[in-house]
């Protein structure tokens, strides 16, 4: 019951999705024991640390279990910044589309339209391919995270050490994809790829003048007051408070154990570079499903899924998945990996009821096991 959503690629462990539809359910007397024992568990699984923050009906419930930093033994905060890897994806969808709702673009203008040249070779061609194919992912481009060389250069021990602080610009990601064969043609599959979205950053700079991460600051993050969320660029560090950040950089979860809290986020451009907190997801999905940010006809366009065979009962719509859970309950949300971060966000259809968390590792723990415990009490 996994999808790679992260920005891990063929290198590290799966995450598990995150979910989505409408209802509401709230653990048994609200207070979110069940949740905090999958907490444990993800720990005693081997993460080194969760924080986690929900919202619902009876208030705000904040808890963290485990270590934010193995060296000293300190514990995690419920107000630690993190990276959110793919989380990403929906600040970027929601940025299209609001320029859609503003007669800016349409989500049926080809690629080729804003990027003229750019997405070409051995097969691709963006004459072809809509804009909506991007956000759901139905493009057919090739990963660039699935690359090889890329895989060795930024993922495994060895090349992260040598490369992690290397500046990639989007061009050189969306290159390394158009030197492999599309997945297949656009519109009759579906493939989880990371390209497709710094893509869409690249044509939310064409449409606008401005960067993605401007635009995202100007429309999304100034207007909800989230605070500690930020699109970093080329910032390395991740602002305090926050905890240090693990990986194995290896194709096994066994081994040693790395500090890679440090790294240049270009590597994942638009596709994840990405920091917040648990709050602040909350507040932006919570708004997001209420209808803040995008029109009506925008958020139905975004809440459009096409059936994912990797994700029982789920569905991706434009950078938002939705899942019915165990007990009938559906979230809607996403989930990121980046390096020594897992994270997941999700919300019910009304937004009264949301959960956002993080594991500081990206090989073990179990997220399903953490929504399920929030919304269905087990």
């Amino acid at each position: 019951m996994s999808v790679r959503t992260g920005l891990v690629g063929a290198t590290a462990v799966a995450v598990a999705v995150v979910l989505g539809g409408p209802a509401v359910a709230v653990p048994a007397g609200g207070d979110h024991a069940s949740t905090r024992q999958a907490m444990d568990a993800a720990v005693k699984d081997g993460v080194p640390g969760v924080t986690a923050t929900a919202k619902d009906r009876h208030g705000t419930w904040s808890a963290t279990s485990g270590a934010g930093d193995l060296r000293t033994g300190a514990p995690r905060s419920t107000a630690d910044d993190y990276r959110v890897g793919s989380i990403t994806k929906t600040f970027v969808s929601t940025v299209l589309l609001q320029l859609e709702a503003e007669g800016r673009l349409s989500l049926d203008d080809t690629v080729g339209k804003w990027l003229p040249g750019v997405v070409r070779g051995h097969g691709h061609d963006g004459r072809a391919i809509t804009l909506r194919q991007l956000l759901n992912h139905t493009s057919g481009i090739f990963n660039y995270t699935a690359d090889e060389e890329f895989g060795r250069t930024y993922f495994l021990k060895d090349g992260f050490f040598q490369h992690r602080y290397d500046t990639k610009t989007p061009e050189q990601l969306v290159a390394i994809a158009m030197t492999h064969k599309p997945d297949f043609a656009p519109g009759t599959s579906w493939n989880y790829s990371n390209t497709n979205y710094v893509l869409a950053g690249m044509v939310i700079g064409k449409v606008t003048g401005h960067s993605y991460a401007s635009e995202i600051r100007h429309r999304i993050i100034e207007p909800l007051g989230l605070r500690a969320t930020s699109v970093p660029g080329t910032r390395v560090t991740v602002p305090h408070p926050s905890s240090r950040a693990y990986s194995k950089l290896a194709e096994t979860t066994t081994g040693p154990t790395y500090d890679v809290t440090e790294l240049n986020p270009s590597l994942a451009s638009s596709a994840g570079e990405m920091i917040s907190n648990s709050s602040d997801l909350n507040r932006f999905y919570t708004a997001l499903l209420r209808g803040k940010l995008l029109p009506q006809k925008q958020l139905t366009e975004m809440k459009t899924t096409v059936k994912v065979d990797d994700i029982p009962n789920a569905g991706y719509g434009l950078g938002l998945i939705d899942r019915k859970l165990t007990c009938g309950v559906h979230v809607w949300g996403h989930d990121g990996g980046i390096h020594g971060s897992t994270s997941s966000a999700v919300t019910t259809a009304d937004g009264r009821h949301s959960l956002s968390f993080n594991f500081n590792g990206d090989w073990s723990g179990d997220s399903d096991a953490v929504i399920e415990a929030e919304f269905c009490g087990k």
